[in-house]
């Protein structure tokens, strides 16, 4: 594990399998989870608000796609229920947990 570390930090091993100063390591682990954050969290989050926008923003008549991957138009919707209309008709209660985004952002990248 030494020996990983030394070549991972680019400094040769010293004598008696004595590692660099404490501070070098700590800024390795501070880098470590900067990298992390920008790279793996931030997005994550980012992308979690804008769903979160996305179905407070519902209203009747827009397309839909759920979780489950049906297609339909929003007939109703309450506090955290949502009725779907899927056509002929055919209506289906589903949370609002359950949507995931707009139909119409599918087919202007299916366009593109």
């Amino acid at each position: 594990m030494t020996n990983f570390i030394n070549l991972v930090m680019m400094q040769p091993a010293t004598e008696g399998g004595q590692q660099g100063s404490p501070a070098q390591t700590f800024i390795f682990l501070a880098l470590i989870i900067v990298v992390f954050y920008f790279f793996m969290i931030r997005p994550q989050t980012k992308r979690q608000k804008e769903l979160r926008n996305f179905r407070d923003a519902l209203a009747k008549g827009d397309k839909i796609i759920t979780t489950g991957g049906i297609y339909g138009k929003i007939a109703n919707i309450t506090d955290n229920v949502v009725t779907v209309d899927v056509g002929n008709n055919v209506t289906i209660k589903v949370d609002k947990q359950a949507i995931l985004k707009d139909s119409s952002d599918i087919q202007t990248e299916q366009k593109s």
